[in-house]
C-alpha cells in the first residue's frame, strides 16, 4: 500500500483502517447477536439451540468431579492459571517478535524488494500458518487430547526458528519461517482448551481472560526485544534464535505441567 494517498492519508495509515473496521463491525454484531447460553440464540434453529445445550450439558456432566469452581479471585490466584499465563507469555514473546519483524527480515535477504512485494512474500508463512491451525485443531477435537497438540507445535516451531536463522537461502528462509508459525498458530487452539479440562466452564471463561491478559504483555516484549538484538548483533535474523530458545522452554514449561491430579489441593504449579 506504499503507492496508495486516498484523502492525502498516507497507504500504512489506510492499511489500519482498513484492518480495524472488520474488528468494529464485529464487535457491534457480537453485542447484539451474542447470548449468555444457545438456549437463549434466536438465530439458531430450535432443533440446534436443543443439541447444544444437551451437548454442553453431557460435557459437564462427564467432568463432574474433575473440575473446580472457584471464584474470580480464587481463579486469579490459581497456580496452574499463573503458570498458564507465563507459558502464553513466553509463546507471545515469540509469535508477536516475529511477526512483526518479519517484513525486516523479509528485507534483509538482500534483494531489492518493494514494499508490495515484501507484503506479498510476507503473507506466505500466515497462509500455511492458518490451513496447519485449522488441520490441527480438527485433529485435537477428533482425539479429544490437549496437552500434546499445545507442546508439539512450540517444539516444532523451535527447531524451525533455529532453521530459519541458520539458512542462507531465502527460500528455506521463508519455508522455515512458514513452518515455524504453523506451530505457532497450531498451538492456540488446543491451549486454549486446556482451562476447561481442571476447571468448570463459568471458572475456566475467567481463567483464559487471566492468561490471556497476561499472556499479551509478550506483544510488547517480543519487538522490543527484537530491536535490541537488532542493534546489538546487526543482524535481524539474531532475533529468531532468541525466539527459538524461548519456545525451547515454554515447551518444556507445557511438557511438565500435569492437569488432573488425584489431589488438586497442591500449590504446585506444575502438578
Amino acid at each position: 500500500m506504499d503507492h496508495i494517498h486516498w484523502f492525502g492519508w498516507s497507504g500504512w495509515r489506510w492499511m489500519f483502517i482498513l484492518e480495524g473496521l472488520p474488528a468494529v463491525f464485529l464487535g457491534v454484531l457480537c453485542y447484539f447477536r451474542l447470548t449468555e447460553s444457545p438456549a437463549q440464540a434466536t438465530f439458531l434453529e430450535p432443533a440446534e439451540r436443543d443439541w447444544l445445550t444437551d451437548e454442553l450439558r453431557r460435557q459437564d456432566e462427564a467432568k463432574s468431579g474433575q473440575v473446580k469452581h472457584l471464584s474470580i479471585l480464587a481463579t486469579l490466584a490459581n497456580p496452574k492459571v499463573l503458570y498458564l499465563g507465563a507459558i502464553y507469555f513466553v509463546y507471545q514473546v515469540g509469535s508477536l517478535g516475529t511477526g512483526y519483524w518479519l517484513p525486516q527480515i523479509i528485507k534483509s535477504f538482500g534483494r531489492s524488494l518493494t514494499n508490495t512485494q515484501v507484503g506479498l512474500i510476507g503473507m506466505i508463512p500466515y497462509v500455511v500458518a492458518t490451513a496447519a491451525m485449522i488441520v490441527w485443531s480438527r485433529r485435537s477435537d477428533r482425539l479429544q487430547e490437549r496437552k500434546a497438540h499445545s507442546y508439539l507445535p512450540l517444539a516444532l516451531s523451535a527447531v524451525a526458528m533455529f532453521a530459519a536463522a541458520m539458512t542462507k537461502s531465502p527460500v528455506l528462509a521463508i519455508a522455515a519461517i512458514s513452518i515455524a508459525l504453523a506451530g505457532l498458530y497450531s498451538f492456540k487452539s488446543p491451549f486454549w482448551a486446556v482451562p476447561s479440562l481442571f476447571l468448570s466452564t463459568a471458572t475456566a471463561g475467567t481463567a483464559i481472560a487471566a492468561i490471556n491478559s497476561i499472556g499479551n504483555l509478550g506483544g510488547f516484549v517480543g519487538p522490543y526485544a527484537q530491536g535490541i538484538i537488532v542493534d546489538r548483533t546487526g543482524s535481524k535474523t539474531a532475533g529468531l534464535i532468541f525466539f527459538g530458545i524461548l519456545l525451547v522452554v515454554a515447551t518444556i514449561m507445557m511438557v511438565v505441567i500435569r492437569l488432573r491430579e488425584p489431589d488438586e489441593s497442591t500449590s504446585d504449579p506444575v502438578h
